[in-house]
């Protein structure tokens, strides 16, 4: 068999850096570059668009967009890690975990999205509650998460690493955004989590590079139905069995955290994901219960996701 021709069509910002350097020891692939100075020249992009087996897509929501228009060789598959196709029918949501029919319609669709990484962590902890009656899809749901600084992509990069003490001030604890409530990841987290409305979510970014978590309160009372914190992290368990970019970790597992805190950074650097379940055991009823999935942004959330599902659209080995 002979190699895969690859054109990451935005390959100098984060995520089409990242997915360059998964990719760059693989015997199998072929990496098509184009010359820096004819990057925004429609004809040549156009010319390596059409020559790749598979094309990453990591550019703003437009260019992604104008990208797709100029794509006419039948045979070429598109993985967009932009926003601008994650609530598109006509696309495969690239989240195979989801379920049976998220990895079937990846394997044959020649058009894939790749999801955000806010809605990675919270789709994959929501979105099998919804399915089993945990939760209606009414719930009034909140969602609390933190992500390192290049989430926000070079221009958020920059500013942490300014040389403005203005800038370093303003930046030097987690800080909120988002603040009207708006934020762009919130389609998806309604469309592909089941639920009929948008989530209340408070985004915080911070000043650590890479690494997030991602959490969801439940209370019993709202819940279809009401089980402790052990049953959910059992469920879990047996949702995602087989899956190996996810690790359900036992139920309160507190004490093994260092000093007792839950850090964002410990599946950096991979395409893994994990979830945890936390309860109050002492109340006997677990009326509150924290589900917690913890992920890199970088990777689960944005260039692992993208490689993963050029994997399964080639049918290759999906961890390779």
């Amino acid at each position: 068999m002979g190699k895969f021709s690859i054109f990451v069509d935005g390959q100098e910002g984060t995520t089409g850096l990242e997915i360059n350097e998964r990719l760059q020891s693989r015997k199998d692939i072929e990496i098509l570059k184009i010359d820096p100075e004819k990057r925004k020249d429609p004809d040549e992009r156009g010319r390596l668009l059409n020559r790749a087996d598979v094309v990453f897509l990591c550019l703003p929501d437009d260019a992604a967009r104008e990208a797709v228009s100029l794509v006419n060789n039948p045979s070429t598959r598109v993985i967009d890690a932009s926003t601008a196709h994650r609530t598109n029918d006509d696309w495969a949501y690239g989240l195979p975990e989801l379920g049976r029919e998220y990895r079937e319609k990846i394997k044959s669709s020649k058009r894939v999205s790749v999801p955000g990484c806010y809605p990675t962590g919270f789709n994959m902890l929501v979105s099998p509650l919804v399915r089993e009656g945990f939760i209606s899809a009414d719930y009034p749901l909140s969602c609390h998460a933190i992500s390192g600084y290049s989430g926000g992509g070079k221009k958020l990069i920059g500013l942490y690493k300014s040389d403005s003490e203005d800038d370093r001030k303003i930046l030097s604890s987690p800080c909120f955004y988002a603040l009207k409530l708006r934020h762009k990841h919130l389609p998806e987290m309604k469309k592909h989590s089941g639920l009929s409305k948008e989530p209340l979510f408070t985004p915080i970014v911070a000043n650590y590079y890479r690494g997030m978590t991602v959490a969801v309160p439940l209370r019993a009372e709202f819940m279809g139905k009401k089980v402790p914190a052990k049953d959910l992290q059992a469920f879990y368990s047996d949702y995602y069995k087989g899956e190996k970019a996810v690790r359900v970790a036992p139920v309160n597992i507190e004490d093994e955290f260092e000093l007792g805190f839950l850090n964002a950074e410990s599946c950096n650097l991979t395409n893994n994901i994990e979830i945890l379940v936390f309860g109050d055991d002492r109340a006997g009823d677990d009326r509150q219960i924290l589900l917690v999935s913890r992920l890199d942004n970088l990777g689960k959330g944005a260039a692992g996701a993208a490689v993963q599902n050029m994997n399964i659209t080639l049918g290759l080995d999906e961890t390779c």
